[in-house]
């Protein structure tokens, strides 16, 4: 199977998530004495060998030290030794593609408490679903300027709520821009793993997202082949609609459960698990080059909680030609299989060492997520 080769990650030596925030908050002298080729031989030298296949995903950034989808998150990841950092991308009511978990808002930034915006809370069908808040697509991106991001999950990661309102929302081009200053400052690529969210959902009310992707990554020379990019969806429809216009790589996100938006509106009676399937996977690679399932596709649950045995999915995905890079790898016991919880509390850190370790001799080739120093730390211990 051809993989897609990444360049050598350098890993500062204090990359901790404790050291990598320090530098957040307090200034760092610059040392003058030491020759700047001397300095990137010794970062160089304290990664070590890297296996350049394997891809190391900041899932929303690094969403286990700051709320997600900031470019704080974003530059944290990268800093802590991701591959990629990864935009979920809504839009505007002008068409600006932001990062955002959902279409709805009211989750991740304080539009709750702008009285300015009361009127603009109603109810929606997202993907067939009553949802109740306030939608990225009924503001303008000056109006979005205006509100503060907030953590998504505080009674699991109440650490990260002292960070909220600090943050803006971010739109997609200043993804771009912190990926390519980063990647000049740490001196390798930082690449970008956008996800569109919910394609069918913004079509029908004619703010279709792919448009502006695909003129953004025009604009900023991204649409190569060679590119440090992937563009994702749960959706089918539209990666194959963006096969005829990237060169980018793109990849197939796949549910535990469920269908595809698209195909449940089309009246396809086929589900995430005919996609996973060995024909499914076929299928797949004529328009992907990747697969991204959920994790418990990969090696479900047993009745206790505990990981079972590894299913054909990853051995099938190879043998149709793509990789995989399953989601969501957390430090919290919330987020673990039961023989990786450290306690009862739901919030307090687990051996997600011992996770990512048995998926990776299951065979996947990189994976998304909140934790990129524990993952980074695990390449690294595993060599």
């Amino acid at each position: 199977m051809k993989r897609t080769v990444l360049p050598r990650r350098f890993v500062p030596v204090a990359a901790s998530a404790l050291a990598v925030a320090a530098a957040f908050l307090v200034p760092q002298a610059v040392p003058t004495t030491a020759p700047a080729g001397d300095a990137k031989a010794q970062a160089a030298e304290a990664a070590g060998k890297h296996r350049d296949d394997y891809v190391i995903v900041g899932h929303r950034g690094a969403s286990g030290y700051r709320p997600e989808h900031t470019l704080a998150s974003y530059e944290l990841a990268a800093r802590m030794g991701a591959d990629y950092i990864e935009p979920d991308l809504v839009t505007t009511k002008d068409r600006v593609l932001v990062a955002r978990h959902e279409p709805e808002i009211g989750g991740t930034t304080d539009v709750a408490a702008h009285p300015e915006f009361a009127a603009r809370k109603k109810t929606k069908q997202l993907d067939g679903v009553a949802v109740t808040g306030w939608f990225a697509e009924d503001f303008t991106l000056a109006e979005l300027r205006t509100l503060r991001a907030k953590e998504r999950i505080p009674a699991v990661r109440q650490h990260n709520t002292v960070f909220d309102g600090h943050y803006k929302v971010p739109t997609l081009q200043e993804v771009i821009d912190l990926s390519r200053k980063l990647s000049r400052e740490l001196d390798r690529p930082i690449g970008i793993y956008p996800e569109t969210k919910h394609p069918t959902y913004f079509q029908q009310q004619g703010l279709a997202l792919e448009p502006e992707l695909v003129r953004t990554l025009n604009r900023n020379g991204l649409n190569r082949s060679d590119a440090k990019v992937f563009v994702q969806s749960f959706e089918v429809a539209n990666l194959k609609a963006l096969r005829k216009q990237l060169r980018v790589p793109l990849v197939q996100l796949t549910g535990s459960s469920g269908a595809p938006y698209d195909f449940v509106v089309a009246g396809d009676p086929r589900t995430y698990a005919d996609i996973v399937s060995a024909t499914g996977l076929r299928e797949v690679a004529t328009y992907a080059k990747g697969l991204g399932p959920s994790k418990d596709q990969v090696i479900p649950l047993d009745a206790t909680g505990k990981l079972g045995q590894p299913t054909a999915l990853v051995g099938n995905a190879h043998r149709a030609g793509l990789v995989v890079h399953p989601y969501t790898f957390r430090v919290e016991n919330n987020f673990l299989p039961a023989e990786f919880d450290s306690s009862t509390v739901a919030a307090d850190s687990g051996n997600l060492f011992g996770e990512i370790a048995a998926y990776r001799k299951a065979g996947i080739d990189g994976l998304f997520t909140d934790n990129t120093d524990i993952a980074v730390a695990e390449e690294k211990e595993a060599r």
